[in-house]
């Protein structure tokens, strides 16, 4: 399913530009946007009349439906709130743009332009307005993959968005935002699609059939799947304990993409794959389990990144790891007190079989040292304790290395996908010490997200590494599940 609009960049005025739907701004207080002014003209003044009667108060995120237009060349408009205009950031940019799409896909438009984008954006430039046009257009369109049995409601009509530029220099910059921006849709659209289907569909079996989709849709993209016997020779414990539970048999996944023709050390992406995650033995309890199928949102995210690479032909090398099984109670699964060997040598103590994805990691990022990569980040929907330290506003992001740190910080800043860094310190290694092996995979209650990187940590030595806690980012809980 196409989950985007096709884009375009218009360079004439309001006034002067015919489309299906206008988005047009208003400011708190009253003060029209730039086109909000010229339509208004067209309109004789309606939409100060609005204003002034209190029907359009320019709330941030209110929005109204002005419907058969005359004299305009708009057939219908979309007024939305920007709040205040000394306040207006990107923020805010996405969050009326947002509110006016979730009007227009209802509508029976076709085609729209957003001239949100002639505002100025605090912190932002023409790029930003077209990346996050066709983000947040594609958010808009974005079908969860249901099997409801019922009558699907029909698709929106909307085929087409244009960006309205203040002037032609702007044209470039936004032409590419919203090349950027629908690559970037391209990859959420994936990982949206698997991590939204139920365990029982998306499988170990099943993401690395995914995965070898993508090699067939993209020539740039070399996938290669590595079953319980191929892991067994590599030696990978600390993955094969966490599956032996489970009737599924897991799966390493390993998708490369060269862009970089001077071939350049590749850039390792590492992501969690457990499918469906019970805890093991150290069970989790029933509320909310069925959201643990999420629990390979990692693996989904840096198969999205390796999508939105190929789309936009990025000149760089990359490499994708995702170690995917369940984590299941039985019979044959691992339990608490269970000493395995990882790929390092390295032997741990499992404390908690409900720290699974560590162990599942460890292995994945051993692997990765083959490939002898420039960096190396892993994405994981790791600990709720990363969720009870920042919430559901930030990821976490530790690092052995400041320069990695700090771009990654940067490029969550200007994604608006925000990470903040935490520490990995000897002090909360130190808090792995085990009796019996060379230590364990938990360290208690305190500092648990910490605790958890630093255990990562032992197997990066000499790497270039990151480590991205996305539990409390990666999906939505409640009524707005997804």
């Amino acid at each position: 399913m196409k989950h985007f609009a096709d884009h375009f960049v218009v360079t004439k005025s309001a006034a002067r530009q015919r489309t299906e739907c206008a988005i047009l701004g208003i400011y708190e207080k009253g003060p029209l946007s730039h086109a909000a002014s010229d339509i208004d003209i067209k309109l004789g003044g309606t939409l100060s009349r609005l204003i002034k009667n209190g029907d359009v108060r320019g709330k941030l995120g209110e929005t109204l439906l002005i419907a058969d237009l005359k004299h305009a060349p708009c057939q219908r408009a979309i007024v939305v709130g920007l709040g205040s205009r000394d306040a207006f950031g990107r923020k805010h940019y996405r969050k009326a743009l947002t509110a006016a799409t979730a009007v227009l896909v209802k509508t029976g438009a076709r085609e729209a332009i957003n001239y949100l984008s002639l505002e100025t954006v605090r912190d932002a430039d023409a790029y930003f307005s077209g990346r996050a046009t066709a983000e947040v257009i594609a958010n808009a369109l974005y079908r969860i993959p249901d099997l409801k049995t019922a009558k699907k409601p029909p698709a929106p009509a909307l085929k087409r968005v244009g960006v309205a530029a203040a002037n032609r220099s702007d044209k470039s910059a936004l032409d590419r935002g919203l090349a950027h921006g629908q690559g970037v849709s391209t990859g959420m659209a994936l990982m949206r699609d698997l991590a939204n289907l139920p365990a029982n569909i998306c499988t170990p079996t099943y993401l690395a059939n995914a995965a070898r989709s993508l090699a067939r849709d993209h020539r740039s993209i070399r996938v290669k799947i590595l079953g319980e016997p191929e892991i067994r020779k590599l030696k990978m414990g600390a993955l094969l304990a966490v599956t032996q539970g489970s009737a599924e048999p897991a799966r390493l996944i390993v998708a490369e993409y060269r862009g970089d023709p001077n071939n350049s050390a590749p850039v390792a992406l590492v992501g969690k794959g457990v499918t469906f995650d019970t805890g093991g033995i150290s069970l989790k309890p029933p509320p909310a389990m069925d959201e643990m199928k999420f629990d390979m949102s990692g693996a989904a995210s840096v198969l999205g990144a390796m999508v939105a690479v190929a789309e936009l032909k990025l000149p760089i090398n990359l490499v994708v790891i995702v170690p995917s099984c369940e984590n299941m109670p039985s019979s044959r699964a691992v339990k608490p007190g269970d000493i395995v060997k990882t790929m390092s040598g390295q032997t741990v103590e499992i404390l908690n079989t409900d720290a699974e994805g560590r162990l599942i990691l460890c292995d994945a990022l051993t692997y990765a040292r083959r490939f002898k990569p420039s960096v190396v980040i892993d994405v994981a929907t790791l600990t709720g304790a990363c969720v009870v330290a920042l919430g559901n506003h930030l990821s976490g992001l530790f690092s052995n290395d400041d320069s990695l740190a700090d771009d990654l910080f940067e490029a969550g800043q200007r994604a608006d996908d925000r990470a903040w860094r935490m520490p990995v310190m000897e002090e909360y290694g130190e808090q792995l010490k085990s009796n019996f092996a060379d230590f364990a995979n938990v360290a208690g209650r305190e500092g648990g997200a910490i605790t958890a990187a630093c255990y990562l940590a032992k197997f990066t030595k000499d790497l270039k590494w990151a480590h991205l806690d996305v539990a409390g980012t990666a999906y939505q809980s409640g009524a707005k599940k997804s």
